[in-house]
């Protein structure tokens, strides 16, 4: 098995799953590739949108007590709420996370499909899952939470290309980078008041220093656009604030970028 580590998905919460699934339709001209019925069994309802070929996935509490609803409860509503890493050995790097003081949280197994999410506090800035499907190595291949095989053709391009990187917010960035280079085993580049996470395929990550008074969190999406003006638009076409070139929507901000 050949060896690679990319950021492949991208959690966020909301309550209101259908506007959702409009709005992210409508801005950003994606389509919904897959919703995962076994998600029910937590109380949550989920959607997959392709952005070229990573995911942004959307979860929705329809229970009471959720970890979701928790989430959103105790952010604010402000925050990503987990970042998943696709990986060829996800267990090994579960065990490393735990030996750091990490612990895995939820393991899961289905079929041949192995997840190990660890602990959202421990992680401090958003939840943090290690997660193979066999043959995703090749990035067009199946990946199970997209529902295995079929997303391929839902991705959509012509709008929106791809999400470029994440930017993790932190009062102090130096630590939590240094903190998130060993939990990931890459280099973590210090730049400026910030730096980045080396060595992580398909969406990059940034760390930033917070504003005052901020927290640490999975704070904003770059998202790489053939029509930025024409997302931002939407986005203030559907009732979002429009700032700086982006918009804040379940929980981050989206910054759009040719």
């Amino acid at each position: 098995m050949s060896d690679y580590f990319r950021l492949r998905q991208i959690a966020l919460a909301a309550h209101d799953l259908p506007k959702v699934i409009d709005d992210f339709q409508y801005i950003f001209g994606v389509n919904l590739a897959f919703q995962d019925e076994h998600v029910a069994k937590y109380g949550l309802e989920n959607a997959l949108f392709p952005f070229g070929l990573a995911f942004i996935e959307v979860v929705a509490p329809f229970k009471e007590d959720t970890a979701a609803g928790r989430f959103i409860e105790r952010s604010g509503g402000v925050g990503g709420y987990m970042a998943i890493f696709n990986c060829s050995d996800p267990e090994r790097r579960g065990e490393h996370a735990a030996a750091m003081g990490v612990p895995v949280a939820h393991a899961m197994e289905y079929e041949s499909f192995v997840g190990v999410q660890l602990h959202p506090r421990a992680c401090r800035a958003t939840m943090i899952e290690f997660d193979h499907t066999p043959g995703e190595a090749n990035p067009m291949g199946p990946y199970f939470p997209a529902g295995g095989d079929g997303w391929q053709g839902a991705v959509k391009t012509d709008v929106t290309r791809s999400i470029r990187e994440i930017i993790v917010e932190s009062p102090v960035p130096d630590e939590l980078g240094a903190f998130w280079g060993r939990l990931l085993e890459k280099p973590w580049r210090p730049e400026g008041d910030g730096g980045r996470i080396d060595d992580v395929d398909m969406i990059g990550v940034r760390i930033a220093k917070a504003p005052e008074g901020g927290r640490e969190c999975l704070r904003t999406v770059v998202v790489e656009s053939n029509d930025p003006h024409g997302t931002v638009s939407r986005a203030a076409e559907r009732g979002f604030i429009v700032r700086d070139g982006g918009f804040d929507m379940c929980g981050v901000r989206f910054e759009i970028t040719p």
